[in-house]
């Protein structure tokens, strides 16, 4: 794309004079001529004038300190027009619809139309696909699962029986959903499995990480809310409710029966407590352990979790100990 035509698709204006024809991204160090970069922090600043970029997308309170002279787009958010820039210099190759001879399809499963199953996958008896969705390869379907329109089920994917995914919604190789959850009972001194019968579903335009695991439902339901977006390696057990638009970081673990409301953020390697509820647009910083509810709109961190200005304060006390101790 010539870079005014990026400029126009982001509404947006051409600095510099010149319009290089731009092929790709880089990152500022190893962008070549005809490749954009971004300047969105002002850590980047040290790398812009050495940076042989095409292109640069510069934050708006960054632009007085990136030379005028250089093609660049001035913009508000950096990475949202970058997300709105990249699927045009790359663009996904269309599949060919159809499914693969090693593919095993049920006669009693539903398949709509442009339909994609890649090899050695599995679709079960009763489970519908919804239009133009994706099955990888080696990806298993079970049994009255739902597949909704447009979804992408990449390799080696599992659905367990009754899993319900959304429309759009796009699930990383090696993630298992509808998993039976962590159900005892001990029963003459040893613990014996409750089954599990409840079921798992995932909403739309949802998007889960590589080896992700999520419960089914022990007698109800595991939710994942619309617009959810999950990193790889999560936990998340039977029961859980996840509101929509919530963002949960890389080796997070959510035990059974937990309610998180819409717009949560967990970070890296938090842990949370069965049967605690964590209120709409709270956020949990990474490696906090969460031992109970946590209100709305709160900052939580450290172990165990409270409020991060309490948190803080705690670990500033802690630090100063070693003195302390001299004093004394």
């Amino acid at each position: 794309m010539k870079a005014s035509a990026i400029a126009r698709l982001l509404e947006a204006e051409l600095e510099g004079g010149a319009d290089p024809e731009i092929t790709g991204a880089a990152p500022l160090e190893h962008a070549g001529p005809e490749a954009l970069s971004i300047v969105a922090r002002e850590r980047y600043l040290p790398y812009v004038q050495a940076s042989r970029a095409g292109l640069l997308l510069v934050a708006t309170d960054l632009a007085a300190r990136v030379p005028e002279d250089r093609p660049r787009i001035v913009l508000d958010d950096v990475h949202a027009a970058l997300a709105r820039t990249l699927p045009e210099l790359y663009p996904e190759k269309a599949p060919e619809p159809g499914v693969h001879p090693t593919a095993v399809v049920s006669e009693r499963a539903r398949i709509g139309a442009d339909v994609t199953v890649g090899p050695g996958a599995v679709v079960g008896d009763g489970s519908r696909i919804g239009d133009r969705a994706r099955i990888g390869a080696h990806t298993v379907v079970g049994e009255d699962c739902e597949v909704g329109e447009g979804v992408l089920l990449h390799p080696h994917v599992t659905l367990y029986a009754r899993t319900r995914i959304g429309a759009h919604t796009v699930i990383h190789s090696g993630t298992r959903l509808g998993v039976d959850g962590f159900g005892f009972a001990e029963v003459e001194g040893v613990p014996r499995k409750i089954p599990q019968v409840g079921d798992c579903v995932i909403g739309e335009q949802v998007e889960i990480g590589a080896n992700v695991t999520i419960d089914r439902g022990s007698i109800g339901t595991t939710t994942i809310g619309d617009h959810v977006k999950i990193d790889n390696l999560v936990q998340i057990g039977h029961n859980v409710q996840i509101g929509a638009g919530s963002i949960i970081v890389a080796q997070v673990g959510v035990a059974g029966s937990t309610r998180l409301g819409q717009g949560v953020t967990l970070g890296g390697q938090a842990g949370i407590r069965g049967h605690v509820e964590i209120g709409d647009g709270a956020t949990v910083a990474a490696q906090a352990g969460v031992f109970g509810d946590i209100p709305p709109g709160e900052t939580w961190s450290g172990y165990p979790a409270r409020p991060h200005s309490d948190a803080l304060r705690a670990h500033a006390s802690l630090f100063r100990l070693p003195k302390l101790m001299k004093r004394i």
